[in-house]
């Protein structure tokens, strides 16, 4: 059974860091594709980044040049590293694993950590 656990998640100020982690078990997460996803109150989860089994990576054109998401195959963990963070990046942050090693939209992933609550003031 596949499980995704993130962690990281917290109270930091506007221009501030955070790197989100999401430990992963049953499953590798170097051969299928990971994603992160964000939900804001009141508004629809909607995609931040991704990395395929071969490694390439995307992004949102929201967070282009300040998040970073990177894996740590030996750990099994997938990782988000979110620089010069903004209010409108507060959300929980998802981390999801597709059954495939091609990134996609959010409905075709199959598995989906809890969340983690990220907070940024102004």
């Amino acid at each position: 059974q596949v499980q995704l656990v993130e962690s990281g998640g917290g109270l930091v100020q506007a221009g501030d860091s955070l790197r989100l982690s999401c430990a992963a078990s049953g499953r590798s997460v170097s051969s299928y594709a990971m994603g992160w996803f964000r939900q804001a109150p009141g508004r629809e989860r909607e995609y931040v980044a991704a990395i395929s089994g071969s490694g390439t990576t995307y992004y949102a054109d929201s967070v282009k040049g300040r998040f970073t998401i990177s894996r740590d195959n030996a750990k099994n963990t997938v990782y988000l590293q979110m620089n010069s963070l903004k209010p409108e990046d507060t959300a929980v942050y998802y981390c999801a694993q597709r059954s495939r090693a091609a990134v996609g939209r959010a409905g075709q992933y199959d598995y989906w950590g809890q969340g983690t609550q990220v907070t940024v003031s102004s």
